[in-house]
């Protein structure tokens, strides 16, 4: 349904400075439902409101529900960008990219000595703690606290100190070595809150600086004959390097660096973040949202509602494409930490290979949501990147040419639906439009044959009725160019490719645009490929013996007296073989539509004299 204010919005907008600012639009109720910057307002507030064909699906639908809007101009693209993270924060409107999933955030909460505490909890209700976070998902929250007071012995229980000192003996776990017991006033309160500053030293920073400092002052110890300070500390730094020993971790040969990637689907996207500290993995995050905006865009607005919603900003930031308004966003981090932070995409090495891990956890993730394998999301992912493709290719057909020297021209298309085979979708083409061999001619009638079905049955949305995410064709540059403005004509937007073999008939490129991408370092999109170009192959093939058999029979039953095209069809479609119309009677021979006794007489004389012979 179209805004019945388009007009009237669009007018607003073209009266708009060309300066850069905040843009704030609003329903029939004036509450904000998005939020925006732009390098010039006129420009890119009209854009909503001109022709709604160019928009995603989400897009027309905000535009739908726009009543109004508001804007505030900015000395600079830069104070726009500060301006609209700060109000997304402040407003959180229901079209803007908000990093929020269905498992909450929490939080660390520390109690500040003396007697302090550590806990996990899920919001900041207590202005005298502090607090760590947020972080996503309460499971690694809560082992966290767990293994740090594990390992520097401090309660678990619902005791609050100094109130329940020597409240009662000491419980087992204090002879497990899990807790200093101060219900029984076994530790002094220097030494516990002690035990509390290196537990939350231990949960900001990791294991590594804590254990060096912690040897040292063993040492220290030791040498100044304090034999009980000296074994707690060992016994703390026995138990970090058995929780260390436990955990399974990724390391990245940079101490502090947040991984992003981003995997689409459709109108669906999920962001991946791998945070390392100290060298180590110690937490991934993940985030469902819609598309609105082309992925450079998106990318821009994950990172700023990312680290608008963090206390910590790592200097070393690796992102798996480009990002739109790079400068700026760096200069805004950099303000945030006060340091400089690096922005890369890397393309070879460690930091590859944390984004490639990093994709791979945001496909298993989207493809949980969407019910699709992670893997399946991850090639799809891969192919769409390596060709450019705007969302993953889930609905692929794939056309193959083949004929004997120009006879029995035959095309088959195989789908793939979510990278695997869709077989009931399979369809054959016989070509009809000409005799002789025009590989070129065959592909364009196939296609408009094909994309001509779409116009009938688009409706259904099954089977023709449904456009493909992506066309694949057998052959290079040539078969793209031929069938290229077919689809132009039309006026669909449907990406299409060659399929190229080398010299020894296997998969190595795909070609567009008079250029080849070559595929053979990319193993999924490769081995994805092949099988697409392998399987259309066969079928294609297959259909074509399956022609050229039927059109030898035909030849042989069209040489008996009586017999034409028509009935020696008829013939082949009851029987299904030339042996089997061979070792037929004469009264199963008349039970075939068409064929009369006396024609049945002349089959049978004819085989019986091929017999003879």
């Amino acid at each position: 349904m179209e805004n019945p204010n388009l007009g009237t919005l669009r007018k607003k907008a073209m009266r708009l400075p060309l300066t850069p600012g905040v843009y704030l639009m609003k329903d029939a109720a004036g509450k904000i439902i998005y939020i925006g910057k732009a390098k010039a307002l006129k420009n890119r507030v009209s854009q909503y409101f001109g022709s709604q064909n160019t928009h995603t699906a989400k897009v027309r639908k905000m535009v739908e529900q726009v009543s109004d809007f508001d804007y505030i101009m900015t000395d600079s693209e830069f104070e726009a960008l500060v301006l609209e993270c700060s109000l997304i924060k402040q407003n959180q409107p229901k079209y803007n990219i908000l990093l929020k999933d269905d498992k909450g955030y929490s939080y660390i909460k520390i109690k500040p000595n003396p007697w302090g505490n550590i806990t996990a909890c899920f919001r900041k209700d207590d202005d005298t703690a502090e607090y760590l976070g947020p972080y996503t998902g309460n499971y690694s929250v809560t082992q966290a606290v767990e293994q740090a007071k594990e390992i520097f012995q401090l309660p678990t229980c619902a005791k609050v100190f100094p109130r329940d000192i020597k409240s009662q003996r000491p419980c087992l776990n204090f002879f497990l070595s899990r807790c200093s017991a101060p219900c029984a006033g076994k530790i002094s309160e220097s030494d516990y809150n002690e035990s509390v500053n290196a537990a939350v030293a231990f949960l900001k920073g990791g294991s590594k600086a804590p254990v060096r400092m912690m040897r040292e002052e063993m040492e220290r110890a030791a040498e100044n004959l304090e034999f009980e300070k000296a074994a707690r500390l060992r016994d703390r730094i026995r138990a970090m390097e058995r929780i260390a020993n436990r955990q399974k971790v990724v390391t990245s040969q940079s101490k502090w660096q947040d991984v992003f990637a981003v995997v689409r689907q459709g109108d669906k996207g999920c962001l991946a973040v791998l945070r390392f500290r100290e060298g180590l993995l110690c937490a991934t995050e993940h985030f469902i949202f819609d598309f609105t905006s082309p992925l450079p865009e998106t990318r821009e607005q994950l990172l700023l509602s990312y680290y608008g919603m963090q206390r910590e900003i790592p200097p070393k930031i690796l992102i798996d494409g480009e990002v739109a308004e790079c400068d700026d966003l760096v200069r805004f981090l950099e303000e945030k930490r006060q340091k400089k932070v690096e922005l890369t995409i890397p393309q070879i090495g460690d930091g590859h290979r944390l984004i490639r891990m990093c994709l791979s956890n945001a496909a298993q993730k989207l493809g949980d949501y969407s019910g699709r394998k992670g893997t399946q999301t991850t090639v799809l992912d891969e192919l769409a990147k390596t060709l450019g493709l705007p969302r993953l290719p889930v609905y692929i057909e794939a056309y193959d040419i083949s004929h004997t020297a120009g006879a029995d021209n035959v095309c088959g298309m195989v789908v793939f639906r979510d990278a695997r085979p869709l077989k009931s979708a399979y369809r054959r083409f016989a070509i009809q439009g000409f005799d002789g061999q025009d590989d070129y001619g065959s592909m364009r009638e196939v296609l408009s044959r094909r994309l001509n079905r779409y116009v009938e049955e688009q409706e259904s949305g099954e089977g023709f009725g449904r456009l493909p995410d992506l066309i694949l064709l057998d052959g290079g540059q040539g078969q793209v160019n031929a069938v290229k403005p077919v689809i132009d004509a039309m006026g669909l937007d449907i990406p299409v490719f060659g399929m190229v073999k080398d010299n020894k008939h296997r998969t190595c490129a795909i070609a567009t645009g008079g250029e080849e991408i070559e595929i053979r370092d990319g193993r999924r999109v490769f081995t994805l490929v092949s099988s697409i170009q392998e399987e259309v192959h066969r079928f294609s093939i297959a259909y074509h013996k399956e022609k050229h058999t039927r059109g030898a029979v035909s030849t042989t039953l069209v040489r008996i007296p009586g017999i034409g095209e028509k009935k020696a069809k008829a013939l082949l479609k009851a029987f299904g073989s030339l042996k089997k119309i061979r070792a037929a009677d004469e009264t199963a021979l008349c039970a075939v539509p068409g064929i009369s006794k006396a024609n049945a007489k002349e089959i049978r004389a004819f085989f019986d004299e091929q017999k003879t012979e």
